[in-house]
């Protein structure tokens, strides 16, 4: 075998190409990990803050959008949470648990990107950074990729290069073209776990800017409770982030901003404070720039003692579901993930295959199945670069 032939080439050296190498490698495969850019991980170094979320211990199938909502289920099921975080307890890397399941690194990103290029040097993985792929074709059972002027063949191809998210770290749709070259179906993208932006007729909150408070979001069946951030220019904290994905267009979202709140707390509240306003009755329970700003447009003036408890019913409700119409997201440039991409219905959910193009795969954020925030699209990148790793 010669210095430019592989058993198989990992196109994109981000979480899902680094797995799926070190895993074929480790099984003795001669692999080429081959990226743009001029290192490895680009978006897991600036992850979790620098902290590497990598992983959540709820990872679940119902908790990832597709159009295919089992698909995830069979690479999720052979590679766990408990498996990854097996290798970085293997590594000596010390890590912590935040809220709703979430994983970090104590120290840094790095250390994770540090402990997957060990796994692929001890595989044999070679690697080719810094070069960006100027031709791929594939004839007589093999895929010949062009890299600074030279031709590198092997039977298997794995598009591992990602979505369109964050644009400025080089994110490009370079997987969704080769696959639509093959005759793959590509499901519409779209920005995921994005900030929205509001109009000019909610131009009010978006003076609140810095201001966040613990709410439950919801659109459709959807509802996510976290904190919810006004900004500058819209909405954003997790809360809005995690329905931003499952949000369509020209559709409103709901916000609960009390979801502690006992039925008729505002009847009760009348009764303890007779004398208080809406604005004081708030003010006791969310900031205060806030709770100035909702009483602003609740039509319920003077002390609560003086209102009807239907009044103060119907207050309650609109506290409860807030509609808010988003005009848009600030789209791929702030958007942690990207939905739709390569279609499920072109791959084997065992092997990640292409069932029509012998040996070409995809994993990742390229692969229409789009995590919740908080280490679910880390857990994906890893079961899915395991499960093709495993079939090269």
């Amino acid at each position: 075998m010669s210095g430019h032939t592989f058993d198989a080439i990992v196109i994109g050296a981000g979480a899902a190409g680094l797995m799926a190498a070190l895993t074929a490698g480790q099984r003795g495969r001669r692999v080429l990990l081959v990226d743009h850019a001029d290192e490895p991980g680009k978006k897991i170094l600036i992850s979790g803050g620098g902290r590497c979320n990598f992983t959540n211990i709820h990872t679940a199938a119902d908790r990832y959008i597709s159009e295919n909502p089992h698909f995830a289920r069979s690479a999720l099921a052979r590679y766990t949470p408990a498996d990854f975080l097996e290798m970085v307890n293997r590594h000596g890397i010390a890590w912590h648990e935040k809220t709703l399941g979430q994983l970090f690194c104590d120290r840094s990103a790095r250390q994770i990107v540090d402990m997957l290029m060990a796994e692929c040097r001890d595989g044999g993985v070679q690697f080719a950074f810094g070069q960006p792929v100027s031709a791929l074709d594939h004839a007589d059972g093999q895929f010949r990729v062009m890299l600074d002027g030279q031709e590198r063949s092997a039977p298997a191809l794995v598009l591992a290069t990602g979505g369109l998210s964050i644009p400025k770290m080089g994110a490009t749709g370079f997987a969704m073209d080769v696959a639509r070259r093959f005759g793959l179906p590509v499901v519409q993208t779209r920005p995921a776990l994005v900030p929205f932006t509001l109009g000019e007729d909610e131009a009010l909150f978006r003076s609140l800017s810095g201001v966040s408070a613990d709410v439950v979001t919801r659109w459709g069946k959807a509802a996510f409770r976290e904190a919810a951030l006004f900004t500058h220019k819209g909405l954003s904290g997790p809360a809005m982030l995690q329905i931003s994905s499952y949000w369509q267009h020209r559709t409103p979202i709901t916000v609960d901003f009390l979801p502690d709140e006992l039925p008729d707390w505002l009847i009760e509240e009348k009764r303890a404070r007779p004398k208080a306003g809406l604005r004081s009755a708030l003010a006791r329970r969310l900031p205060e720039r806030l709770a100035e700003t909702l009483a602003g447009r609740i039509a319920l003036d003077g002390e609560l003692g003086s209102c009807r408890d239907a009044a103060l019913r119907s207050a309650q409700e609109q506290l409860a579901r807030w509609p808010f119409h988003p005009n848009g997201t600030e789209g791929y440039a702030k958007a942690e993930v990207m939905a739709g991409g390569i279609s499920t219905k072109a791959l084997s959910q065992k092997t990640m295959a292409a069932t029509k193009v012998p040996g070409l795969h995809a994993i990742g954020e390229a692969v229409d199945v789009t995590g919740w925030l908080g280490g679910y699209n880390f857990q994906w990148a890893w079961a899915s670069g395991r499960a093709a790793g495993e079939a090269l």
